[in-house]
């Protein structure tokens, strides 16, 4: 671990793309134990990505990969999160690099979740994490009509093959389905009024999607709750998505589903949800590389 003084280095790596343009940024500290919880928070708020992941020594009694087991938690710039998808793939792709590709397994607040990193023959390194078990809820229609009011979309303009709920695969997501990219393009809305329902009802994002085929969808983040407007790439998200079409019979119970996400940002990215028969867990895939 190299370190800056007594102080742990922090790493820049993006996720769910293998251009450093591309993507979700995440702060990376390999070696957080000597950092306390404000600490970790201030380095966040430093950086101003979505989150930051920070690893420590793993819990007494998890079984995983000999040195390549690690309790992690994520800050985003204004709270700590129980689970983060694309800090989680940076992460791993930093640990890879570092111990090569293979198993990794990382203790979250939401649970264990193994990541399998592998190398293609360019060198490009793709992590995959396997989430906890994905749960899906409904939501309570005023809380609908005031997440609508906050994004200024009228209901006309969701797509009512995808009904509203509350997905949760790690963390929870409000999936709100556009009729249209360009309804899903058009995103401005009421920072403080989304942010206090997303606190209400404990949301971490609002998964904003739309279907262009049946396997290809595209999507945004709205984050408030972490002092981002919008998030580029949400893994979390991409998996609790995962869950909510399965159960809901929108896509068959093996599937592997293609999430663009960032292109209105300016930071493309694209994430594999993969879905297997039998295995209630979503796995959320995407490649990884440094910043600078």
């Amino acid at each position: 671990m190299t370190t800056t003084g007594s102080r742990p280095e922090v790493l820049r790596y993006t996720a769910f793309s293998g251009d450093p343009a591309g993507g979700n940024p995440a702060g990376v500290v390999l070696d957080a134990g000597a950092l306390d919880d404000g600490e970790m928070l201030a380095v966040a708020a430093q950086l101003e990505y979505s989150e930051s992941a920070f690893l420590t020594a793993p819990p007494e009694g998890l079984d995983g990969p000999e040195g390549r087991t690690y309790r992690i938690r994520y800050f985003s710039p204004k709270a700590e999160v129980p689970f983060c998808g694309h800090a989680t793939v940076a992460t791993a792709v930093a640990l890879a690099e570092r111990q090569g590709p293979g198993p990794l397994l990382f203790a979250t607040q939401a649970g264990p979740v193994p990541v399998e990193v592998t190398a293609s023959e360019d060198g490009t390194l793709r992590a995959t994490l396997t989430s906890v078990e994905p749960r899906v809820e409904d939501v309570d229609g005023a809380d609908l009509a005031e997440a609508l009011a906050a994004l200024g979309w009228p209901a006309a303009d969701l797509d009512p093959a995808f009904p509203p709920r509350i997905a949760y695969a790690g963390a929870r997501h409000l999936v709100l389905a556009a009729a249209t990219r360009a309804r899903l393009a058009d995103l401005d809305y009421d920072f403080a009024r989304l942010e206090a329902l997303m606190h209400r009802l404990d949301l971490t994002t609002v998964q904003l999607v739309w279907r262009e085929s049946p396997t290809l969808f595209h999507v945004r983040d709205p984050f408030p709750v972490g002092g981002v407007v919008e998030d580029p790439a949400t893994g979390a998200a991409a998996a609790a998505f995962g869950g909510y079409a399965r159960e809901l019979g929108l896509v068959p119970e093996d599937a592997v589903l293609t999430l663009r996400q960032g292109e209105d940002l300016g930071r493309p990215g694209e994430l594999t949800v993969t879905l297997r028969a039998g295995d209630p867990r979503v796995r959320v895939g995407g490649a990884g590389v440094r910043i600078g």
